[in-house]
């Protein structure tokens, strides 16, 4: 029997990209963010989430891709402190699509220097069965991005 994973879908620059589900506390509309000075790129600034100070970090910067659009459905995952050295982060994604619960069957595994080198954990193909049209959605390793950003620091 195939093994169930959890996921949030969600968008950044039209493609479609998944996170563990585990890591994620909460997602939150986007509101104001405070820059922090000399900040390197990949920092957007702070939020006071409930009383909390939570860093907000582009997603898009530290992927290696380029600036996102301001979208308007502009949203932040916030991630469970476990996930980030015990800091609050949030992450900005252009939109959330979903909560997936998806079958191993489902992934493709990627190779051990794709995963390394690009935080893929794997491909997952949304659709029917049988359908050669299937959605793919990057499964990517946010826990691995974190510790080594949250390292070169």
């Amino acid at each position: 029997m195939s093994e169930m994973k959890d996921v949030v879908q969600f968008e950044i620059g039209g493609v479609q990209y998944a996170l563990d589900i585990h890591i994620s506390r909460e997602i939150v509309e986007m509101m104001p963010i405070t820059p922090v000075p000399r900040a390197p790129a990949h920092i957007a600034g702070i939020i006071n989430l409930r009383g909390e100070i939570t860093n907000i970090l582009n997603l898009n910067c530290l992927m290696g891709l380029p600036p996102g659009n301001e979208a308007e459905n502009r949203k932040i995952i916030v991630l469970v402190p476990e996930a980030a050295n015990g800091s609050n982060v949030g992450l900005i994604v252009d939109d959330v699509q979903s909560v997936l619960q998806i079958s191993s069957d489902d992934i493709d595994q990627m190779d051990e220097t794709m995963s390394r080198e690009a935080y893929v954990k794997g491909i997952i193909k949304l659709g029917k069965n049988g359908d050669d049209n299937k959605e793919l959605v990057i499964w990517i390793d946010i826990a691995k991005i974190l510790e080594d950003t949250l390292v070169e620091n």
